[in-house]
């Protein structure tokens, strides 16, 4: 790939192929990491993560790229034998971009980055002057090999995160524990369970009384609270059942922003009006009777295809920002019971953690 004057647009090989017996599994749990002062290193995600698995941080002093030698060479690799393939590429300088770099750029970043994926396979198995075995010292190794090798000698114990790992890395905020349950974003998530801590403060000092809760970015369907058995417990989205696609705040900020209802005075009506228009976008959006704006705000949200909007015909009526009107009633929760229901769509189920770490 590193001979290949521009990498593909297509993928080479199918998924499976490329990843398996490569990077498909997490292998290494490292004691330190070294970062600089960017604000995703030291943010506190980041910090509790490693907190969680036993990783020390360890900030490298600022204006020493020699501190992170090893991480600046890595940069400097993918940058000569990756970025620079790519249209689109700038450079360091004027001199090292082409004539008109922005109309060669064809990629998003998803796509990006799935490239990115397929080149460190490719890296892996391309030998390193840098790595050599004490027995065979005029031959360089692939990094591969040289893990290899490493293994032989000092052994390997794989541990794969669990289903518990997996929520405790979640990003992490502290509410407190209302009568009505925990509003977040005017969103409430309520449960039974709760009765006995409404109203109560959260024995964690420094926190004001709130409790530690998290949630999963792509999916705010549900939150998982840290009660005093030490456990995260689930606690859903009391409209959970009626918005059936995930969904995150900016989904939920376009509703509460686009959303034109007069029970501003009901707060839990208008909870419940939101919801529903939540869900009218999402089934507007997989039917592909929506707008341009609508169609692009669910499919940076979601990771299902999105059908495209179905444009008009000339001719059959005039082509509006509005979404498309329907006559009848589109919720599925007055679907006629003739053993007939929706075909089942991938990605639409609620995040289950321990499905996920079963998966590794």
């Amino acid at each position: 790939m590193d001979h290949t004057p521009q990498l593909p647009y297509q993928r080479p090989a199918a998924l499976d192929e490329r990843l398996a017996g490569a990077a498909a599994r997490p292998v290494v749990l490292p004691e330190t990491i070294v970062v600089d002062r960017g604000k995703v290193f030291v943010s506190a995600a980041f910090t509790a993560a490693c907190e969680h698995l036993g990783i020390s941080v360890q900030p490298a002093p600022p204006h020493a790229p020699t501190a992170k030698g090893i991480v600046e060479r890595t940069f400097g690799t993918i940058n000569h034998l990756f970025c620079q393939h790519l249209p689109g590429y700038t450079g360091s300088d004027v001199t090292r971009r082409g004539p008109d770099t922005e109309k060669d750029a064809c990629y998003s970043v998803p796509q990006l980055q799935d490239l990115l994926d397929e080149w460190l396979v490719h890296y892996h198995h391309r030998p390193h002057e840098g790595l050599h075995h004490p027995l065979m010292p005029r031959k360089a190794l692939t990094p591969n090999q040289m893990w290899a090798a490493l293994v032989a000698v000092a052994g390997h114990v794989p541990v794969p995160l669990t289903g518990r790992n997996y929520l405790e890395l979640l990003p992490v905020r502290w509410q407190a524990i209302t009568p009505a349950g925990i509003t977040i974003h005017h969103r409430t998530y309520d449960a039974d369970l709760l009765a006995p801590y409404r109203g109560q403060a959260s024995p964690v000092t420094g926190r004001g009384g709130k409790w530690e809760t998290h949630y999963n970015p792509h999916d705010v369907r549900q939150i998982w609270v840290r009660l005093l058995d030490g456990e995260l417990t689930e606690i859903p989205w009391i409209h959970r059942d009626h918005v059936h696609q995930p969904f995150n705040d900016h989904t939920w900020q376009h509703i509460r922003t686009h959303a034109h209802h007069s029970n501003h005075h009901d707060s839990q009506q208008h909870e419940a009006d939101l919801a529903d228009a939540l869900d009218q976008l999402m089934r507007r959006v997989h039917s592909g009777h929506t707008t341009t704006a609508e169609q692009a705000l669910l499919a940076r949200s979601t990771t299902t295809p999105v059908p495209t909007a179905r444009h008009p015909r000339p001719g059959t009526g005039p082509t509006t920002s509005k979404p498309a009107q329907h006559d009848g009633d589109d919720s599925i929760d007055n679907l006629p019971d003739d053993n007939t229901y929706p075909t089942a769509a991938a990605g639409f189920g609620l995040y289950d953690a321990h499905e996920e770490a079963d998966k590794w």
